[in-house]
């Protein structure tokens, strides 16, 4: 049995078109494990929604939208996927001996992202006509040129196709005025469209009146994830088991304790992404708690998983394996039951998706 991404597919794809019709030039992003969605799927989106570029975040990526493969997923229909044909830009930047990025130079359909001066000249004097995009170095302090070197990166640019300019900002916090006083110096140095990372919806109305160049946002998060409800994940009941309190289970042989009856075997582990989560950046006072509260309550062998029963969150009996978990479950659960399982998208790896 499997670990399920249901999707309702028709309220997903209204929230896609939403977001599509009301940005302007939008550059959906598909990238890492697809949003929970994997590449193939979203790469098949972004041709319904009839976009002209798709922006990836690896060399290696491209292959996977470009191919149409459902890699493994299943949908309602059980049909292929079809790959994405238009421009497909990749997010990070270039660098010298990159066998898989350095063909991708010659493809008329591929964009490649360059954030150092001794890059573009490289790019420049080994494929004359490879189109390329600039990065400017945001506050985010990832890769890009400072606005001091946007008139070198130009002149290091001759032979080159500049599509763009790409301004990767922070996701909290005000930036438009970062925005603005890098797109002022870059349109100085070159004018072509400016690409925008997470600039919101009104911060990107200003953005635009400003500059009489295109301007391309990039989105995946929204596009992709926005849709309240749409989607939910589901794992099996493989096996239950009634134990004793001096019985030991699972790798790692822990004892039950006075407080667990029942131990369940569930489909998921960590090859789906189960309980794998990035550290939170406790922003607030709530999330530091929080993360105090669950670093307390595993110290304890008291880790709660994701699974559900009931509405009740389960305890884990112990760390989740590569295909499956060990769970305590009330008297109700038994084998052949569905558990609902909170998965963080971005981490996620389901056996299946399907789309309802």
């Amino acid at each position: 049995m499997s670990l399920v991404m249901h999707v309702d597919a028709a309220a997903w794809r209204a929230h896609q078109d939403r977001v599509a019709s009301s940005t302007e030039g939008i550059v959906p992003v598909a990238k890492g494990n697809g949003y929970g969605f994997g590449l193939p799927r979203l790469a098949a989106e972004a041709s319904r929604l009839g976009v002209d570029t798709l922006a990836v975040g690896t060399a290696e990526e491209v292959a996977a939208v470009r191919s149409g493969s459902a890699g493994g997923l299943a949908s309602a229909g059980g049909a292929g996927l079809p790959g994405f044909e238009g421009d497909v830009v990749v997010l990070t930047p270039w660098r010298p001996g990159d066998e898989v990025a350095e063909p991708l130079l010659e493809e008329p359909h591929v964009i490649t992202t360059l954030s150092r001066v001794e890059d573009v000249a490289a790019v420049a004097a080994a494929h004359p006509g490879a189109r390329v995009i600039l990065e400017a170095l945001t506050s985010m302090a990832r890769y890009g040129l400072r606005a001091d070197e946007f008139p070198e990166a130009v002149e290091a640019a001759q032979g080159l196709e500049i599509v763009g300019w790409t301004i990767h900002l922070p996701m909290i916090g005000e930036h438009l005025g970062e925005a603005t006083d890098l797109a002022t110096a870059a349109l100085a140095a070159h004018r072509a469209p400016l690409w925008v990372s997470h600039l919101r919806p009104t911060d990107l109305d200003r953005f635009r009146r400003t500059f009489d160049v295109p301007v391309r946002p990039r989105i995946g998060t929204e596009l992709w994830l926005g849709a309240d409800g749409a989607l939910h994940y589901q794992a099996s009941v493989q096996e239950v088991h009634d134990v004793t309190a001096d019985q030991r289970v699972g790798y790692w042989q822990r004892r039950a304790g006075r407080r667990h009856h029942r131990l369940a075997v569930v489909s998921g582990g960590t090859a789906n992404g189960v309980a794998m989560q990035a550290p939170t950046a406790a922003a607030t006072v709530r999330q530091v708690i929080q993360t105090l509260a669950n670093g307390a309550m595993e110290a304890g062998r008291m880790a709660l998983s994701p699974y559900s029963a009931g509405g009740r969150k389960l305890f884990f009996a112990e760390p989740p394996h590569m295909q499956a978990s060990l769970l305590w479950v009330p008297p109700t659960v038994q084998v052949g039951d569905e558990l609902e399982v909170t998965m963080r998208a971005t981490t996620a790896t389901p056996d299946q998706i399907i789309l309802d």
